[in-house]
């Protein structure tokens, strides 16, 4: 049986999917291996295996991309879903945490935001992420241990720390990660038959 998923867009995200000339569906579909339909009046998007393509992971990447499309991330970035298979998507729904208070959903986004977009850029640098606020939703892409620092700086502005408080914890967080991945590359010490050698 050849699969198939449905994925739904807001129309307005309908062209940065297709691309000029179709050139992102096009590369979508050609590096994924699958064949991909679009029906721009519903923003509903069809992805399909192709025949000669027997990896159904192949079709749940694709759907990553093009949500990650459709929840304000350029190609370029979505694209980065493709670079390993650590690399996944994070999408928090503010109405599952806010309810659908329009106004406070604009607040919330603009604490994520910050003046100027300064506090997403320092979630951005400081986990390695990139940040999409866009709609109702605040969307993540990283690799697995990126997306949850930043998941966790997100939530802490959406439950009202201080931007002080949230860049602390993201320079703390990045010492750790830094420790940790001198650890692993740092030689271990000679045994003890090399020790009587010497």
């Amino acid at each position: 049986m050849m699969g198939s998923t449905y994925v739904k867009i807001p129309k307005d995200r309908i062209g940065v999917l297709i691309g000029p000339e179709g050139k992102v569906k096009e590369a979508i579909e050609k590096k994924l291996g699958v064949k991909i339909k679009v029906d721009s009046k519903e923003g509903d998007v069809l992805i399909s295996l192709n025949p000669d393509n027997d990896d159904p992971s192949s079709i749940f990447r694709a759907k990553e991309v093009v949500l990650s499309i459709g929840r304000g991330f350029s190609p370029e970035r979505a694209f980065k879903l493709l670079e390993g298979e650590d690399y996944c998507l994070e999408i928090i729904d503010l109405r599952d945490i806010l309810g659908r208070s329009p106004s406070e959903i604009k607040r919330v986004k603009g604490r994520v935001i910050g003046k100027g977009g300064k506090m997403r850029r320092n979630i951005e640098e400081l986990t390695g992420t990139y940040i999409s606020v866009y709609g109702h939703t605040i969307s993540i892409i990283g690799d697995f241990e990126q997306v949850q620092t930043a998941k966790e700086a997100v939530m802490m502005l959406i439950q009202g720390s201080e931007h002080g408080t949230v860049n602390r914890f993201l320079h703390r967080k990045r010492r750790e990660l830094k420790r940790r991945a001198l650890e692993l590359w740092e030689p271990s010490p000679p045994s003890r038959e090399e020790d009587t050698l010497t």
